[in-house]
């Protein structure tokens, strides 16, 4: 018989499972459900009460021991993580879960499994509505100056940098080519808008621009998005194209790619070889006439160490590649993309600030910047905001920035970095303090110093130091 604690401990941990925002299916050993809360019960269609204490196979007649995550876990012990899972429930309606199943031991012993689910259909939802969105992007639009939904060109991407001119007129020339390109670089150095200038230049400039971020997307949706799907791939599937086919005759932009998933990859790199898109779900398959172009925000050697990119899709991507420096490591670009933003926004804002003080500029030049010409565009932003003189000013400057410089001022002399300065500044507080110890008498604050008495009676008129020594009775001083 359970005693009161145990009573309690059961009592809290239902309440908890029925609580929390995920279905959750436990069943025991034979397969028999022990634990079904609401939110399992809303995405199976069903009522708990038709599936607590009943077989798994029971009340889903589509499923058996191998096709049940529950009942393989069972089987093989070992956690089965993001599965896509789809099946007929006792009602025949077709079911989508994304699911991790993790077996339940008992001294070491599987005692039965237990099953965390997340509604697919608000997931597929999600992808169809950024599809939609994609489709509306290669429809043809009024003539404007962005063709295709591309803002920038190569002459967008501003720069003093010898090495960053050298790239841009590199791009300028293989834009014309139809390869792949890889463009890696640190988040906010500009790696869109390269791209775009890319594919401004190129003889594709006429067909669509289509960006995708593969960081910011599901990894159970990605597939779909970038290769479409077929009416009854799924519940409420219909016939979607997908970004590939969205892009045809143009650019796609895979930006993150080393965030997609290793097995999806190998799917991107059979498109690449032979130009076949086959949807999700479908036996039929398409020829597109894609370029793409791909980005990552850490360094090609690093992605390929940590197995975060396939070593033969890298090659396939690697056959034009380009590196955009950092802001930090082009240091002549700081004052003058801060002059550019200052009358950009001197413009928005209807100001006239003439430019940022030299103690600003000094600032900016010694400052990391890991965000960027990103982060220094919001920073110049902000300082416009709150400035209300003719140029930019320390206290204009964001709080984390503020706090930098005090703490740098702190760290640096104030009488500057001149050394030979510097140096007399140190002797003289190294003397006065020997003086300090000894009261003030010569001889035993030379000791001290381990310099002659002559040496720093020399210093003593050379700093201007006065003392006033220890004398004895009779008025002389103590030797």
């Amino acid at each position: 018989m359970l005693s009161e604690t145990q009573a309690m401990s059961k009592e809290v941990l239902a309440a908890i499972l029925k609580g929390i925002d995920e279905g959750i299916h436990v069943v025991d050993l034979d397969g028999h459900t022990i634990f079904y809360n609401e939110i399992a019960a809303k995405h199976d269609g069903l009522n708990v009460s038709e599936v607590l204490g009943k077989s798994v196979l029971n009340v889903f007649p589509s499923l058996d021991e191998e096709t049940s995550t529950l009942l393989k876990v069972i089987k093989t012990k070992k956690p089965i993580y993001n599965q896509l899972q789809s099946y007929v429930n006792v009602h025949g309606v077709q079911i989508e879960t994304i699911n991790t199943t993790l077996p339940i031991l008992v001294n070491g012993k599987v005692a039965g499994a237990v099953e965390i689910a997340k509604d697919y259909s608000r997931l597929k939802l999600l992808s169809e509505s950024l599809l939609d969105l994609q489709k509306k992007i290669k429809k043809p639009a009024k003539k404007t100056n962005n063709i295709n939904n591309v803002q920038y060109t190569l002459d967008s991407l501003l720069t003093n940098n010898k090495e960053m001119q050298k790239i841009k007129n590199e791009a300028a020339k293989l834009a014309k080519s139809d390869s792949p390109i890889l463009v890696f670089g640190e988040s906010g150095c500009g790696k869109e808008l390269f791209v775009q200038g890319i594919h401004h230049a190129s003889s594709r400039n006429n067909g669509p621009f289509i960006a995708q971020n593969c960081a910011a997307i599901p990894e159970s949706l990605l597939e779909s998005i970038l290769f479409g799907t077929a009416k009854g791939s799924y519940t409420g599937a219909v016939d979607r194209p997908g970004l590939f086919e969205l892009a045809d005759g143009g650019t796609l932009f895979l930006d993150e790619i080393h965030a997609m998933p290793i097995e999806l990859q190998a799917k991107l790199l059979r498109v690449l070889e032979d130009g076949v898109v086959r949807r999700v779900g479908s036996p039929k398959s398409c020829q597109v006439n894609v370029r793409v172009i791909a980005a990552m925000n850490i360094h090609p050697g690093e992605a390929l160490e940590k197995r975060k990119i396939r070593t033969d899709l890298f090659y396939r991507l690697n056959v034009l590649t380009f590196g955009l420096l950092p802001l930090r490591e082009r240091v002549e670009d700081i004052e003058f993309l801060s002059m550019h933003f200052i009358k950009q926004f001197n413009r928005a804002f209807n100001k006239n600030v003439k430019g940022s003080d030299a103690e600003v500029n000094q600032f900016f030049k010694g400052y990391r910047w890991p965000g960027n010409v990103r982060e220094l565009k919001h920073t110049i932003e902000y300082m416009m905001n709150v400035c209300e003189k003719d140029y930019l000013e320390e206290e204009d400057l964001p709080v984390m920035m503020k706090q930098q410089i005090q703490t740098h001022k702190k760290d640096v002399p104030a009488r500057g970095l001149s050394l030979k300065t510097n140096l007399e500044g140190l002797e003289k507080e190294l003397i006065e303090n020997a003086l300090k110890q000894t009261d003030g008498n010569i001889k035993r604050a030379a000791k001290l110093l381990d310099v002659p008495r002559q040496t720093l009676q020399y210093k003593l008129s050379k700093y201007k130091i006065r003392i006033h020594e220890d004398r004895d009775q009779r008025g002389k001083p103590l030797a």
